[in-house]
């Protein structure tokens, strides 16, 4: 199987367009590497490939990354996608992708009613990408050669549907994981995840490598630096560090594993800094625009 990580920053990306943040402002600089948001292009067999998360930064994405290029006049490499929430970060990049270019799109059928209730979305053209509802824990062919399954983690409804009152810790359609399977190897692809309860520990055990959740470093990151007012819990994102964080909850998973959406802020960004020493140290490493993982 083949991975390529086509964007490696949360929402907003790095640098974000209205940050002046450390990590921001070395970004533009020249002394931090820049990311666009998150998204993972994912092959069988290096000629077929399905897009993990439609990004507002696809178009760029697609143009940085020579696998995705169109084999001739008019024509794509990508035969699928498949987005994981119904976030801003993960379904606007499909507004680029409405060319009359023919591929199938995959969401659970809570994700598909958020798209189906904004006509934005039928610039998507129905006859040109077909949409499919896919049951949570039922396998299905993402693309030729590469079975997907859809499973439930803990998290919230989108930024834009939020109400008065937010449950961050949902459980069901609204924020799902992916296992990814080539007949050889076994990737688990998780970008957003409030929490890591044992059921998912389990889930995990058959895992070569694991692409998961690294938004921040800890729960007030975001108030500390006075770039946000709201935890990373409220957001419904798991923290790195800490008793309860990814780290600590996930050690006991002996696959390869890779930090991926994570935020402007995070600390983790900085090749020289404690807190990237701490996830190396621990077996994690930092995902990177145009990483390339085969497993």
């Amino acid at each position: 199987m083949h991975i390529i990580v086509l964007g490696a920053a949360a929402g907003g990306g790095l640098p974000q367009w209205n940050c002046g943040c450390a990590n921001c402002n070395d970004a533009r600089a020249g002394r931090l590497r820049p990311s666009g948001q998150s998204s993972l292009a994912v092959s069988a067999d290096g000629e077929h490939w399905s897009i993990l998360n439609a990004s507002p930064d696809i178009r760029q994405q697609m143009l940085d990354t020579p696998a995705l290029h169109p084999w001739g006049l008019r024509g794509s490499p990508v035969a699928s996608v498949l987005v994981t929430n119904g976030d801003i970060d993960h379904i606007a990049g499909l507004l680029s992708l409405r060319e009359q270019t023919p591929f199938s799109l995959f969401a659970t059928g809570e994700i598909h009613a958020i798209l189906d209730g904004n006509r934005i979305f039928d610039a998507v053209s129905h006859d040109n990408v077909p949409r499919h509802s896919v049951s949570l824990d039922m396998p299905f062919a993402l693309h030729k050669g590469l079975e997907a399954t859809l499973f439930a983690v803990p998290g919230k409804v989108p930024l834009f549907l939020e109400g008065e009152s937010v449950d961050t810790g949902l459980i069901g359609e609204q924020t799902v994981g992916l296992r990814l399977s080539d007949g050889r190897s076994v990737a688990y692809y998780i970008p957003g995840c409030a929490y890591v309860p044992d059921d998912l520990l389990t889930r995990l055990s058959d895992a070569d490598h694991l692409l998961f959740d690294g938004t921040l470093w800890d729960d007030d990151e975001m108030i500390r630096s006075g770039t946000g007012v709201k935890t990373g819990r409220r957001m419904g994102h798991i923290s790195i560090s800490g008793p309860e964080g990814s780290i600590t909850r996930l050690a006991t998973i002996p696959a390869r594993k890779t930090f991926v959406h994570i935020n402007n802020t995070n600390p983790v960004w900085r090749p020289g800094s404690d807190e990237r020493a701490h996830v190396e140290r621990h077996g994690w490493q930092v995902a990177q625009d145009g990483m390339e993982i085969l497993t």
